[in-house]
């Protein structure tokens, strides 16, 4: 704490302070102005007039009043880690209430009339005991007027919640080409789904906006005159992320906030739609073709780039072909009365899997407790998954994920399905057979084509996954670089990472800061600077509109939908989330391990920023509190980007 009103000496090894008196008026003031702001926020943020030192003491006190806002009610001032100050001249105080009587009764009748985002400051949270969570949730950034982009930040990391937790934070102006400010910008930090940056950014470079996936059906047989098909029909799987119901009639595709691979919350849906949209699609054009039965097998042909590997994420299973992305939507809802058996509905509904449903509901005070036994593999391939637990009475129907073992497998009996109902008879072939793809691709020729779907353009995948962090797209996208660009058809995903560091490293990115492992970021560490170096380097890019418009929106879509919704940034932050959280089982708590954003805001001053916060290693009560304390401190940080004007 440096002033020219401070004095230091040093006694008995302690650091003594003291002040003189109108140092001190200050100190009061600003103390009682923060006792009002508790319950009059917009108090706290009023100044006094010229000459009672109370705006010009803020920078130097606070640091105090942080730390000590309760004891700061009187003075003289109490003892705080081994700093003393002395008392004052009381006539002093006596005249500069009259002031705050009535700046107080001013701040009375703004209450009223004050924006949402405007009750509460972190001066006023923290005074209180710390503001809950939710009330963080709801009240956004604060909007201290005036207010550096450093002082917001200290006010926000300073929390006493947060002080174990490691903070890495760059905000660069890409307008002037140098950082605003950095916080351990140059260490490695966890970076969670942020990761997707690069990945989609560099898939969105190396193939293009405008690149599409097709995905084509073959047959390997004559028809004959009844319409039996003598052969195989066989769907060559081209990477195609999208065999869902996403893909909409306009040719875009669509997602939800909450996506439906991330289940058991009541925020998560699916897409609407059929999920078998796109495979009914390709069984109408087979029919079309004369065809009204397979006399030999339905069989999808993934050998594009071997699968079989979990994404870090969900689990879900990686592969070529990838249906509903790869997993059964299960939806549970509560009975008309408590014990009576809960009502489950599987979509898509196909042989693959069967679910036997033992769950009951519960009292509607209760929580609700859903579980999938490990599925039991039957002879001919087909699955059965028991559903145990219970669900609260009069409760909202909640979704659940079930990942496919086998995508293969799963999409083989899913398009066999959709061909039944087409008309079509059809089976998928049999658990005990191994085609010989080698042998099948001979016949992937014009005249033995029979269906072909073609997707959206990439800008659209690149939406999905960055909107809603699809954790089982990203993953998938270095096996679909090595496959498509790099042709490899082995260490394929090996091969993606190549292209990309090639793209990185044509751009001039110090690489040495960045080290990843797979396509989501379940296994990956950044320093802010490197990420910021590269967020500034794709918003020179020709395709960069299509970058920015992919990213999730403050308080508005995305995983960012439910972040400081009620702050004037919401709307103004365009950033990519990113979360690895993990449960403390010897604290009954849960602990982050990695909060991220990065992005892009303007702030009031016209200026453009990249930024980067990267949160790692903090302790909160419960998985709520993951989005609730660390997303919307994270948020918080980014709004503060927006508000601040130097």
């Amino acid at each position: 704490m440096q002033h020219e009103r401070l004095i230091a000496t040093r006694r008995r090894g302690k650091e003594v302070v003291a002040l003189d008196p109108e140092s001190l008026v200050a100190i009061e003031l600003r103390a009682l102005q923060i006792k009002l702001g508790q319950t009059y926020p917009e108090f706290s943020e009023l100044r006094a007039p010229r000459g009672l030192g109370l705006g010009g003491v803020e920078n130097q006190c606070d640091p105090m009043i942080r730390r000590k806002r309760a004891g700061l009610a009187g003075l003289p001032c109490r003892r705080r880690e081994g700093v003393v100050v002395d008392t004052i001249d009381r006539s002093r105080v006596m005249g500069t209430r009259f002031w705050l009587l009535i700046a107080a009764l001013a701040a009375m009748s703004l209450a009223s009339a004050s924006p949402a985002w405007a009750q509460g400051t972190p001066a006023a949270e923290h005074a209180a005991g710390a503001a809950s969570r939710h009330e963080i949730a709801a009240r956004g950034a604060s909007p201290t007027t005036g207010a550096s982009l450093a002082q917001r930040i200290s006010r926000i990391i300073n929390r006493p919640q947060l002080k174990h937790a490691l903070f890495g934070i760059e905000f660069y102006d890409l307008d002037r080409g140098k950082p605003m400010y950095e916080l351990n910008a140059d260490k490695f930090f966890g970076p969670a789904s942020t990761t997707k940056l690069l990945t989609m950014g560099s898939a969105l470079a190396l193939l293009g906006p405008d690149h599409r996936f097709t995905t084509s059906v073959y047959r390997n047989g004559a028809i004959t005159h009844d319409g039996t098909l003598q052969g195989d029909l066989v769907l060559v799987a081209s990477g195609d992320p999208n065999i869902s119901s996403r893909v909409q009639p306009d040719g875009t595709l669509a997602f939800e906030n909450e996506d439906h691979t991330y289940d058991g919350s009541p925020d998560t849906k699916a897409v609407p739609g059929d999920p078998l949209v796109v495979l009914r699609g390709l069984a109408a054009q087979v029919k079309a073709k004369g065809i009204n039965k397979i006399g030999g097998r339905v069989i999808v042909d993934d050998s594009l780039f071997a699968g079989g590997m979990q994404e870090l994420g969900t689990g879900t299973v990686i592969s070529s072909i990838t249906v509903n992305d790869n997993i059964v939507d299960v939806t549970v809802q509560p009975g008309a009365s408590q014990g009576a058996p809960a009502i489950v509905s599987a979509s898509p509904e196909t042989p693959y899997v069967r679910f036997v449903n033992h769950v009951v509901t519960s009292a509607t005070a209760s929580k609700a407790e859903v579980e999938m036994t490990p599925d039991i593999k039957q002879d001919d391939g087909t699955h059965v998954v028991t559903l145990t637990g219970s669900m609260p009475l009069r409760n909202a129907s909640i979704l659940y994920a079930y990942a496919v073992p086998e995508p293969k497998r799963f999409a083989e009996a899913a398009f066999a399905q959709a061909l039944r109902d087409a008309g079509v008879g059809a089976k998928p072939a049999a658990l005990t057979a191994f085609p010989d793809m080698a042998l099948l691709a001979h016949a992937y020729t014009p005249d033995n084509a029979v269906a072909v779907h073609v997707s959206p353009p990439y800008a659209q995948e690149v939406k999905v996954t960055l909107k809603v962090s699809q954790n089982l797209h990203a993953s998938t996208t270095p096996f679909i670089l090595g496959a498509t660009l790099g042709h490899a058809r082995q260490h394929i995903d090996q091969t993606g990472f190549d292209l990309e560091h090639r793209f990185l490293q044509s751009a001039g990115l110090p690489l040495g800061e960045a080290s990843q492992a797979d396509g989501a970021g379940g296994s990956a560490h950044f320093t802010p600077s490197f990420m910021v170096s590269y967020l500034a380097f794709m918003a020179k890019q020709r395709f960069f509109q299509t970058f920015y418009s992919a990213l999730p929106v403050l308080g508005r879509d995305g995983t960012l939908f439910n972040i400081q919704t009620r702050s004037p940034a919401a709307g103004k932050v365009h950033a990519k989330t990113g979360t690895w959280s993990e449960n403390d089982y010897l604290n009954r708590k849960a602990f982050v391990g990695a909060k991220a954003l990065a992005g892009y805001t303007t702030n009031a001053a016209g200026h453009h920023i990249a930024f980067c916060i990267f949160l790692n290693n903090l302790s909160v009560a419960s998985r709520e509190d993951v989005t609730n304390v660390a997303g919307q401190t994270v948020g918080e940080i980014a709004a503060a980007g927006y508000l601040s004007s130097r």
